[in-house]
This record gives C-alpha cells, sequence and structure tokens, in this order.
C-alpha cells in the first residue's frame, strides 16, 4: 500500500512538472512571436536608426549595451533588437537593389529609344539610296534639259549671298539657321552616310553608340548617349572645349549677340596643338550658335566662316582648318538625365603635312577618338563625379586631379609644338637623329599661385624632341612597357637633375651628388577615367647616394603622370605616356616640367609582294617573317605609327651651353632603346622598322648588287665598292654598309624606289617595306627634278650622269642637301635590257 502511494506521488509530481515545462516552452514561443511583430514607437526607431547608421550589424555585446544607453529601449528583448537590424539590412539591400534595377532600366529604355532612332535613320538612308539609284537611272535614259531661266539663278544665288554676308546680323542669323539645319540632318538624319565605329559595339555598359562617315569630304564622326546630368549642364560643359579636348589650345570668343529668337551667335577663334612635330597646328574662324528647340532639346552648333568678316590669315605656324557644320544636340530625357547626339565634321587640311603623317588628318576614326568619344566621356565623368560614384585615392577632389591630367597634357603639346608666341625659339637641329634643341628664356617654372613652390634659379626652359616612324609594333603595348619598366630606357641621373632644378638647393645640376639608382618603382595610382582609358598616377624610384655623408638620406625621385590609349582594340587613339618631376607632398599648385611620348597610329596599309622581284628589299627586310615562302605571298598589311618624343629641362643661364648637350644625347640614347624596345616586343612575323638587319640573303639579292656595282664600273671607271675582287656576299654586305645613299628605281611611267642602302633609307627617313611607296618624283624637290628631267636624255645614251650639289627630300618632310649626286643605268645581264636606275648622293646631310 505505501508503494502504491509512493508511486502515485512520484507520477503525479512528474506530471506537474510536465505541464509547467509546457507552459514555460509556450511563454518563450508567445514572447518570440511577439518579439517578430512588436510595434516600435517613432523614438524608439530614431534611436535605432541613429545607432544603424553608424553599425549596420551590432554585436550582442552592442546590442546589451544600447538598451542600457538608451531607456526608451529596456522594454525589448535583445533578440527582437536583433531581428529589427536584420530586417533593417534587408531593406537597406532591397532599396538598393531596387534603384540600380531602375537605373539599368532607364539605361535600358534610352538606349532602346537611341537603338530605335538609329534604325529608323537607317531605314531613311536606305529609301534616299533606292530614290536616287533609281534617279541616276532616268537621268541615263533620258537626255538632260539645258536651264532655260540661268538669269532667275543667278539673281536667286545674288539674294543668297547678300542674306550670308558675315557683316552684319541678319547675315550672321541666317548662316546660322542653315548651319542648324545642316547639323541636325548630320546627327539624326541621313545627310551623312554613317558607319558603326570599328570596336564600339553599343551595350548597357558601353558609353554610347559611335559611328564615323563613310564617304564625305573631310572627316566626321557621330556619337549619342545617355548622361545624368541636365541639359544645361551638359551644354556648358561641351561649350568648354579646351576643358576636354586635349589638343585644344585655346578658344577665344571674339563677339556674342543675342540671335532674337533666345538663342545667342558667338564668334570664335580656336586653335589646336599638332599632333605630332613634322606638321603644324591647325586655326579654325567659326560661327557658334546655341538655341532651344520646340521640344526643350538644346542645341549648340558651329561652322567655320569664308568670305568677309573676321576671317584673318592664320598666324605663323598654323594652318587654317574649316569646320563643316558640327554640334551637339542636348534632349531631357524621361526620368532625368539627357539623350546627346554629338556630331564632329571636319576638313584638316591633309595637303599641307608630309605624306606619311597624312593619315592623321584624315583618317575620321582619329577624329572619334580625340573628339567625338573624348567630348562624350568626359561628360560621363563629370556625371558619375556629381554622383559620388568615383572615390579617388590621397584624398584629392576629383576636380584637382582633372586639371592635374590637364597640365600634363597641356604642358607637354606646348614643349613640342613650340610656338614663337609663347617664347620659344630653335636652338640646334641635329640632322642625323632628328633631335631639336628649342629654349624658351621667358618661361621659368615660376608659380603665379604660390610663389613658395616656384623655381629660384634664372635662366629658362629647354626642350629636346624628336619624331620617328615605327612599323609593326603596337602602340599600347609599347607604352605599356615604356610605363612599366622605365628602367630600360630611361637615365635616373637626368630624372634627378629634373627634380632637383625644382628645389631652391644647391645640388641641381649632373654631377654634385652622385646616386644609384636601385632599379625599383613603384607605381601609385591617383585616379582613372571611367573605363580606365587615361591613369593618373604618382610614380616613386628608389635611390640611394653614393656618398658615405648621405648615406641615410632618402634619394627618391617621385613624377606625376599620366598614361592613356593602353587599349589594344581602341581603333585610332594616340598612346602617350606623360610625366613631370614633383615634390613627395606636391600641393595642388606644384609647378610642372612635363615630358614624355606620344605614339599616334596610322592607318594600316597593305602591302603587295612580287613573287619574283630582283631588288635587295626580299633579302634585306627586317625580322625573322622573311623567308623563300615570302615571295609567295599576294598581300599582307603593315601597320604603322609615328613617335614623338618630347623631354624639358629647366636650366640656369651659365648652364645653357652644357644642359643642351646632355639633352642631345639623352634623347639620342632614348631613341636608341626604344628602337631595342620596338623591336623585343614586336609581335611574333612582323618585321618592325626601326632597326634593320641583314637577313639570310637570295640568289636574286647577289645578283643586283652584283650588277649595281659592275655597272657602275663600266659606266663611271671607278669602283663602287673600291675593289673588284670581292665575293657575292661581300659585295651585298659593303653595299650595304656604303656611306653614300644609293638608290634604285624602275624604269616605268611612274618610277618608283625598289632598293636603298642603309644610308639611303637614312636619308630618306623610311624603311624597306616603305620603299616601294616613294616614287622618284618625291625624292627631289622642283630644281632636283628639272636637273634630272634635263640630264636624263644623258643619262639613257651615255649610261651615266652627273647631277650637281642640291636639296632633296626626306619622306618626313625634311630638306636634305647633297653635295653631288650621280646616276647610272643598270642593265639586266641575262636580258640584255635596262633593269633601274642606280644613284648615288655624296655628302648628304638634314639641313
Amino acid at each position: 500500500m505505501a508503494m502504491a502511494v509512493a508511486q502515485h506521488h512520484r507520477e503525479s509530481t512528474s506530471g506537474s512538472i510536465s505541464i509547467s515545462n509546457q507552459r514555460d516552452r509556450q511563454r518563450e514561443r508567445e514572447q518570440l512571436d511577439a518579439g517578430k511583430y512588436v510595434r516600435y514607437t517613432a523614438e524608439q526607431v530614431e534611436a535605432l536608426e541613429r545607432v544603424y547608421a553608424e553599425c549596420p550589424k551590432p554585436s550582442s555585446l552592442r546590442r546589451q549595451q544600447l538598451i542600457r544607453e538608451f531607456p526608451i529601449l529596456a522594454n525589448i528583448e535583445p533578440k527582437q533588437i536583433k531581428v529589427w537590424f536584420q530586417n533593417r539590412r534587408c531593406r537597406e539591400k532591397q532599396r538598393k537593389e531596387s534603384s540600380k534595377l531602375q537605373t539599368v532600366n532607364r539605361k535600358l529604355s534610352a538606349m532602346n529609344k537611341l537603338l530605335m532612332e538609329e534604325n529608323e535613320r537607317l531605314q531613311k538612308q536606305v529609301s534616299q539610296l533606292v530614290c536616287e539609284n533609281g534617279h541616276m537611272k532616268q537621268q541615263l535614259h533620258t537626255p538632260s534639259a539645258p536651264n532655260a531661266d540661268g538669269s532667275c539663278e543667278s539673281a536667286a544665288n545674288a539674294s543668297q549671298q547678300s542674306l550670308r554676308d558675315t557683316n552684319n546680323p541678319a547675315g550672321l542669323l541666317s548662316i546660322a539657321e542653315e548651319t542648324l539645319a545642316e547639323f541636325l540632318s548630320k546627327a539624326t538624319g541621313t545627310a551623312v552616310d554613317w558607319v558603326q565605329m570599328p570596336g564600339m559595339k553599343p551595350g548597357p555598359d558601353s558609353v554610347g553608340i559611335f559611328a564615323i562617315s563613310q564617304s564625305c569630304s573631310g572627316v566626321a564622326a557621330r556619337a549619342c548617349g545617355l548622361v545624368s546630368l541636365e541639359p544645361t549642364k551638359i551644354a556648358e560643359i561641351l561649350k568648354d572645349r579646351p576643358a576636354w579636348f586635349r589638343e585644344c589650345r585655346s578658344l577665344e570668343v571674339f563677339t556674342m549677340f543675342p540671335a532674337g529668337n533666345g538663342g545667342t551667335i558667338e564668334l570664335i577663334y580656336t586653335q589646336i596643338y599638332a599632333p605630332t612635330t613634322l606638321a603644324p597646328a591647325r586655326d579654325f574662324w567659326t560661327l557658334r550658335y546655341t538655341t532651344t528647340l520646340d521640344n526643350d532639346s538644346i542645341v549648340v552648333c558651329e561652322r567655320s566662316l569664308s568670305g568677309s568678316g573676321p576671317n584673318a590669315p592664320p598666324p605663323p605656324q598654323f594652318i587654317r582648318a574649316v569646320m563643316l557644320p558640327s554640334g551637339y544636340l542636348i534632349r531631357p530625357c524621361d526620368g532625368g538625365g539627357s539623350i546627346i547626339h554629338i556630331v564632329d565634321h571636319l576638313n584638316l587640311e591633309a595637303w599641307s603635312v608630309p605624306e606619311v603623317v597624312r593619315p592623321l588628318y584624315q583618317s575620321s576614326k582619329v577624329v572619334a577618338q580625340k573628339m567625338t568619344i573624348a567630348a562624350l566621356r568626359y561628360i560621363r565623368q563629370i556625371a558619375q563625379e556629381t554622383s559620388g560614384e568615383v572615390v579617388y585615392s590621397m584624398g584629392r577632389q576629383p576636380a584637382v586631379l582633372r586639371t592635374f591630367s590637364q597640365r600634363l597634357s597641356r604642358g607637354f603639346n606646348d614643349a613640342f609644338n613650340g610656338f614663337t608666341n609663347d617664347g620659344w625659339t630653335l636652338l640646334s637641329c641635329d640632322g642625323s637623329e632628328d633631335v631639336v634643341l628649342t629654349i624658351n628664356l621667358t618661361k621659368n617654372v615660376l608659380n603665379h599661385c604660390n610663389p613658395a613652390h616656384s623655381l629660384s634659379m634664372v635662366g629658362g626652359i629647354l626642350c629636346a624632341k624628336a619624331s620617328m616612324l615605327l612599323q609593326n609594333v603596337p602602340p599600347a603595348v609599347l607604352v605599356r612597357f615604356l610605363r612599366e619598366h622605365r628602367s630600360e630606357w630611361a637615365d635616373f641621373n637626368v630624372d634627378a637633375y629634373s627634380a632637383a632644378a625644382l628645389k631652391a638647393n644647391a645640388y641641381a645640376f649632373p654631377g654634385m651628388r652622385p646616386t644609384r639608382f636601385t632599379g625599383n618603382q613603384i607605381i601609385i595610382p591617383l585616379g582613372h577615367t571611367i573605363e580606365h582609358e587615361e591613369l593618373l598616377e604618382v610614380v616613386r624610384l628608389e635611390g640611394h647616394s653614393l656618398t658615405p655623408e648621405d648615406t641615410f638620406v632618402s634619394r627618391d625621385i617621385h613624377l606625376l603622370q599620366i598614361c592613356s590609349g593602353i587599349d589594344e582594340t581602341a581603333e585610332g587613339a594616340c598612346s602617350e605616356l606623360v610625366f613631370a618631376p614633383i615634390d613627395e607632398m606636391f600641393p595642388d599648385d606644384a609647378p610642372l616640367v612635363p615630358s614624355g611620348f606620344r605614339i599616334s597610329p596610322l592607318d594600316a596599309k597593305p602591302e603587295i609582294v612580287a613573287q619574283r622581284t630582283l631588288d635587295l628589299t626580299s633579302s634585306l627586310d627586317v625580322g625573322p617573317s622573311t623567308s623563300a615562302g615570302a615571295a609567295d605571298a599576294s598581300s599582307s598589311s603593315t601597320s604603322r605609327s609615328v613617335l614623338t618624343i618630347a623631354f624639358q629641362f629647366p636650366f640656369e643661364s651659365s648652364l645653357q651651353d652644357s644642359v643642351a648637350n646632355m639633352a642631345r644625347q639623352y634623347v639620342r640614347s632614348v631613341i636608341s632603346s626604344v628602337q631595342r624596345v620596338a623591336l623585343a616586343i614586336a609581335p611574333s612575323g612582323a618585321t618592325p622598322a626601326v632597326a634593320p638587319k641583314m637577313t639570310p640573303v637570295s640568289p636574286e639579292a647577289l645578283t643586283l648588287a652584283h650588277w649595281i656595282c659592275l655597272f657602275c664600273s663600266y659606266s663611271l671607271g671607278s669602283e663602287l665598292l673600291g675593289t673588284a675582287s670581292m665575293g657575292d656576299d661581300a659585295v651585298l654586305k659593303h653595299l650595304w654598309h656604303h656611306p653614300d645613299a644609293i638608290l634604285c628605281c624602275s624604269l616605268k611611267s611612274l618610277p618608283v624606289l625598289i632598293f636603298a642602302n642603309q644610308a639611303g633609307l637614312d636619308m630618306l627617313e623610311t624603311t624597306l617595306m616603305a620603299l616601294q611607296d616613294v616614287t622618284l618624283d618625291k625624292v627631289f624637290d622642283d630644281s632636283g627634278r628639272k636637273a634630272l628631267f634635263a640630264e636624263f636624255p644623258k643619262i639613257m645614251q651615255q649610261g651615266f650622269a652627273c647631277l650637281p650639289a642640291g636639296i632633296c627630300m626626306s619622306t618626313m618632310g625634311r630638306h636634305v642637301s647633297f653635295g653631288q649626286a650621280i646616276a647610272w643605268k643598270v642593265f639586266d645581264v641575262d636580258e640584255n635590257s635596262v633593269h633601274c636606275l642606280a644613284f648615288t648622293f655624296i655628302n648628304w646631310s638634314f639641313l
């Protein structure tokens, strides 16, 4: 009985405990459920939001501390606060994703609208071409009727000419309205046959849609894109052309007056830097018309003025170029932002530059990269900086970094253009290496904003500059190599001199503090553009003193540097590496003396290789691609580019000659290093034309070399190489290295050069691969051509003739003087016919 009572007691006790545990778990579930749906007062939410702004994900200890710090949260469990922060982070993530999706959706809608407009424009263009084709067919089958009313047409032309008089506002308004209509027809119509810019496909992540002209007068490019700025702000930015167009030297508004319809008319004079030392700069006299259309779109259109008015002759060192109707169409976009249409249409007067660099003035891709695409990229950069999407290092403001980039680029352009009205004068020119020295005695490195950062020495700036032709060397690859491997071409002591010249100390001249460069360079990024097409960075070169007393003194050198054009797929874009020595803690207004490199690509030219040619080009070609199979190739493509080098050196007046000698030798060494680097980085199978070298000799090459020397001896009675007892291989080798320039040209209606030895290539400033593009009439100047034509019958009758001293021209447009030229016939012994004419130029030198 007692055992039964005890068992009953245990069962009742365990039952009561089980019920109690169930009640506790139910209470915990209710509290937890209540924590999920607890209602917070406005004061509690405000307190939690303040903490969330400081720490979106507080720890458990921080949440408990939060309850103690804010009594208003005392009735809330820590787990409830944890749930609130989780929900708050989730809402923030959803908000950001929603905002991002809305932005992408707006961008895609705008891009879709642009593509639909482009499709509509292309359909109109197709319809127009079909109509023109039908009209041409009709004209071919119908004789044209004479104009029966010529007097009416003449009167209409006279009336139109009076309306276009640039001396009165009515005439200027007429020109402005005509410019507006022509610009809109190019931007949204079919006035120009546009084709897509190579390598620039439209898409949600692209800057915009880009096109270039296929067949029109001059060169033209077009762009359209979406930017998150208001139309008035965009118009203001684009009208400030020197801010975004790096080659714009100056823009001056001479006259501005209202157009009477809410718009303005401006008369503008603009100067554009030359892209290389081989060509003069350009300038424009233009009318710029700004107005607002009925759909609230802003239009800024521009064109050159001709006839009377402010169309003054261009100043020295400038060629007057023509701007055909161009401009910007800026339309407000639904949901904010703007849609921009940009058109640049120019005639850069390519006739005024040497033929080798004419592609820079005849390529629409070059205009697109330098102006059209650059303008759209600059606007998008400003838009991202305004929205806070761009963050730069070292605490520099975006506007300050943009100013640094502009100052570096402008200083480099000023240096190698060397305008006389800036104080530059020619000091000397070294013909053998094409090193030109200019000096500016009025351009001390003075900082008017902060005299404390000015150069104290009295003297000026000396610039050593040169240009050279590169072939089959990718500009982007070469610039990347020069940037990443500075020790391969630069002299640390010269860098140290330039850096010390910016400081007011006693060690500003070479040799006074010997320093060893460790070979290490550290690149510190400062900023970059949105597509990384331009990088702004600080380069630190590590150096150590070689004197015991300065062992623990840092001799590091700091350079401010911009690098652009490192994308190999960007057709028409030039590649630049520009740098200037700076102090380690350089202020925003630090003085800059830029130096650097610019590589401007020329359009690829086709090269036709004959199957069997009796010339030396095939055997003295450059690079490993020359082989027996090369003679069977029918066609290939060669990429060419022009490299411009400019280095600036501050100097004291008493050391001008020493600095000039140092600068000349330094640039020579840089040229040699760049040639070596170009040979090393040339693609496999390509033939960089910067340092010709001998390759395995073909029988045809030996035959031609033998004929040249043999008939020189027959005609002139003297040995060209000094002796006749020489093997065939030795003949070719000695002919190639002969000190006089030896050229051979074909006997055709338009004689072209088929061979030149090393001295001949140096005189013509060309390469073996490009030699076949040079005709004989381009070698001589006018008086030289007259002398050659006068002696030509004598050459054909007696076999040779001597030409007096005169002037010939290199392919770079430079004048070359020679003491005497001798011409003789070279026969084909097997066929007993004249194979070519040979020339030797004695004692030649650049002027």
